[in-house]
């Protein structure tokens, strides 16, 4: 088996679900996993963009169960802890962001990214993202978008990073849904870490009033602070 896969009892492990849940999940289409040999084998790339997708459509309840999964299966010896003070400094939000199109957005977001120092490369990050959005886009019901390359590309990053940008207006992002205006970008080394930011934040973002207070945040300083007052106050 390849180092980066699972078997059905380590996957059951990771998870916390017991082998047989794991099968049936897999044999309803629910898990991305196919059989060699007669035995189930699910790639670990491919378990964390499940865990992404899963993470887009929870509510809190169930934010907070993804984030509690994701810090017990944490390695030894490291952090289970998740900042978004540390991720995201003052220089990497803009309020109001200067964009009206989606590449635009794309470039303005890896430059708030790449003005902090932590990312080295923005012609990469934006290429990457760029491909990420038009495989899926990364726009939400409500306006916001969570920006990212489809794997992390921790060799441009000094350390992982978020930036956040609020336009004006709206603006069609990609997707049938409304126009957003509200744009995230992720910056990670590694999928876990992915992953962790991806859960606190999206317990952030739909906060009761959240998206309303950020909308009308008069600068990048105050849009800063309610995120930080909104983490603090997460139970």
């Amino acid at each position: 088996m390849d180092q980066h896969d699972f078997d059905t009892p380590s996957l059951a492990a990771y998870l916390h679900l017991t082998p047989q849940q794991v099968e049936r999940l897999a044999e309803r289409g629910k898990l991305p996993g196919r059989k060699v040999a007669g035995q189930w084998r699910f790639t670990r790339p491919e378990i964390h963009h499940w865990f992404e997708q899963r993470i887009g459509l929870s509510d809190e309840d169930e934010l907070v169960e993804v984030e509690d999964v994701l810090q017990r299966t944490e390695p030894a010896g490291s952090s289970a802890e998740v900042s978004l003070a540390d991720l995201l400094p003052p220089e990497a939000v803009a309020v109001p962001l200067n964009a009206r199109t989606r590449n635009s957005v794309i470039r303005a977001m890896v430059d708030l990214a790449a003005v902090t120092g932590r990312l080295w490369d923005p012609q990469a990050m934006a290429e990457a993202v760029r491909k990420r959005e038009d495989l899926h886009p990364t726009t939400l019901g409500n306006g916001v978008a969570l920006l990212h390359p489809r794997r992390p590309m921790p060799k441009i990053l000094a350390q992982p990073t978020l930036a956040l940008g609020c336009t004006t207006t709206g603006i069609p992002f990609g997707g049938s849904g409304p126009l957003t205006d509200v744009f995230f970008l992720i910056c990670s080394a590694e999928d876990r870490g992915h992953l962790r930011v991806l859960a606190r934040l999206s317990r952030v973002l739909t906060a009761p009033g959240f998206l309303d207070a950020l909308r009308e945040a008069p600068d990048a300083a105050a849009a800063r602070h309610l995120i930080l007052e909104s983490e603090q106050a997460l139970p």
